[in-house]
């Protein structure tokens, strides 16, 4: 079983800043792309920030310049470094994992179970 455990959601001011985590554990051949995700209520979800096995990145227009999205692959986890959160950065978070099984012959798309950042103004 794979799973991917997000942690380091919360509260924080506007102006602030916040780090999330997602390491992903179980049994696989190979982690290719990540990502996070954020959704908003009443919003479709969306496409925060990418990271590719190589470490190409690649960013929604709306947190490009203040949110940075790296991974260490030797922990199998993706981090996202938030600065200058906006109220309109609140939403649940979730991360994503392209996950290779099967001796690499099979990629399935695995989800984490989402965190809750929360800007105030």
């Amino acid at each position: 079983q794979v799973q991917l455990v997000e942690s380091g959601g919360g509260l924080v001011q506007a102006g602030g800043s916040l780090r999330l985590s997602c390491a992903a554990s179980g049994s696989f051949f190979s982690i290719n792309a990540m990502g996070w995700y954020r959704q908003a209520p009443g919003n479709q979800r969306e496409l925060v920030a990418a990271i590719s096995s190589g470490g190409s990145t690649n960013y929604a227009d709306s947190v490009n310049g203040r949110f940075t999205i790296s991974r260490d692959n030797a922990k199998n986890t993706v981090y996202l470094q938030m600065n200058s959160l906006k109220p309109e950065d609140t939403a649940v978070y979730y991360c994503n994992a392209k996950i290779a099984i099967g001796g690499g012959r099979y990629e399935y798309n695995y989800w984490g179970q989402g965190t809750q950042v929360t800007v105030s103004s």
